[in-house]
């Protein structure tokens, strides 16, 4: 009988072989891509902003599908609304732990974080982040992240001719608004952001990404040490205050990186997916410029519309169980399409809509921690954008967007301001 530590072990082997860790940790590169058969894209692809065609017809005919890949794995892909709930959430069932990884590909440190943890181990350190994310502790940033957005809009007025969207606005925000709540120093903000873009970048290969992690990581590393000798005001010093010892260097590094990690390229996608969809829809465009109330409802029904995680992490099947009509067997690994879920209900954007009730954060234990920090930068974000340039358009019919990734978003994005 095929057991899950086998099939792991088979998965780490070729990931091992074919440097297609990415697919992992965030991205499928372009070397990892001509590996796999199409049918195993669908869920990373898109037509511009929605997903493709193919990936709704899969919807359509069944809640689960097996995928073929290339090593041998059983591999099913959970499209179903009610289907992805319940692998997301049952955490006895389904495992994240992807320790094993990091060693046989020879990564430097671990990713660590709570997206590669299980209870309970990722019970303990969920509890030391979840209280920095509250609404009352996020407050304080406001302030700071309405200067970072005045800030970026003023650079972007400072230049004549079409501007890139994605480098002067939507990569900086997010970048700098966790670097202040990290607590990383003003003065190391310039390299803190080129470590967040490095490990992200789609063409420089697995080497580099790896790189880059080991890189953040250590960085982080550097930065927790600073902090037990004089702990500051960021997340990073509050854990430590209210912790102490209990959580490790390495741990809280972990952590922090993982906060880079997923507050990061996710919010910057959404930054400028949205901004396209606001600049195609007049009724949408003119509801958040002009009406605050429309704010909050707007920004859900984008983060459900656009999807921009576009499956969660894979799962490994702790045991056989059945999900929808399909019989999954211990050690298979199942992979959610959160852009497939998200659609069951209504697939069209519909800026009146506004319900929270979406899988755009995941759902369950591995829900992403940072959803409300997220919500207060689009928020702050879009209509400020909106506001500050009313005559703002694309200024081309075909924006740079990415070919196939876990995150989907657009590399480049150029808009006219005047």
């Amino acid at each position: 009988m095929t057991t899950l530590a086998s099939v792991r072990d088979g998965l780490v082997a070729w990931v091992a072989r074919r440097s297609a860790t990415r697919w992992v940790m965030g991205k499928i590169g372009s070397r990892a891509l001509s590996l796999l058969p199409d049918r195993a894209l669908v869920p990373l692809k898109r037509d511009g902003v929605v997903p493709v065609a193919e990936l709704e017809r899969m919807r359509q005919t069944g809640a689960v599908h097996r995928i073929p890949v290339p090593f041998g794995l059983r591999v099913w892909l959970v499209t179903g609304l009610d289907e992805a709930k319940k692998v997301l959430s049952d955490t006895g069932a389904f495992s994240n732990d992807y320790a094993r990884l990091g060693a046989a590909v020879r990564i430097e440190q671990s990713p660590g974080g709570l997206g590669f943890a299980d209870p309970p181990d990722h019970t303990r350190l969920r509890k030391l982040l979840t209280p920095e994310f509250t609404m009352r502790r996020l407050s304080r940033l406001v302030p700071r992240i309405d200067a970072i957005v005045t800030e970026r809009l003023d650079a972007m007025a400072a230049v004549d001719g079409p501007v890139d969207l994605v480098q002067e606005f939507a990569l900086p925000i997010p970048s700098l608004t966790i670097c202040e709540l990290l607590g990383v120093p003003y003065e190391d903000r310039d390299r803190f952001q080129e470590l967040a873009a490095a490990r992200f970048d789609l063409f420089g290969g697995a080497g580099q990404a790896l790189g880059a992690i080991s890189e953040s990581l250590s960085y982080m590393e550097e930065i927790v040490r600073r902090e037990r000798r004089s702990p500051g005001d960021g997340l990073i010093g509050m854990i430590i205050r209210e912790h102490g010892d209990a959580v490790s260097d390495v741990e809280l590094a972990g952590l922090a990186d993982g906060v880079l990690t997923g507050g990061f390229d996710t919010t910057a996608s959404m930054l400028a997916l949205g901004a396209i969809v606001l600049l195609t829809d007049d009724e949408a465009r003119a509801a958040m410029r002009d009406d605050d109330a429309a704010t909050a409802p707007m920004v859900e029904e984008l983060l459900r519309h656009l999807s921009v995680v576009q499956v969660a992490f894979p799962r490994f099947a702790r045991h056989p169980l059945d999900v929808g009509d399909q019989r999954i067997e211990e050690g298979d690994v199942v992979v959610v399409s959160l852009s497939a879920a998200n659609r069951e209900e209504v697939s069209d954007f519909d800026h009146r809509r506004g319900s929270s009730a979406h899988l755009a954060f995941g759902y369950g234990a591995h829900r992403c921690v940072g959803a409300e920090l997220a919500r207060m930068e689009l928020r702050a974000a879009y209509p400020a954008l909106l506001r500050r340039f009313p005559k703002l358009r694309l200024a081309t019919d075909s924006p740079d967007f990415r070919t196939a990734s876990i995150v989907h978003g657009v590399d480049k994005l150029m808009v006219h301001t005047r």
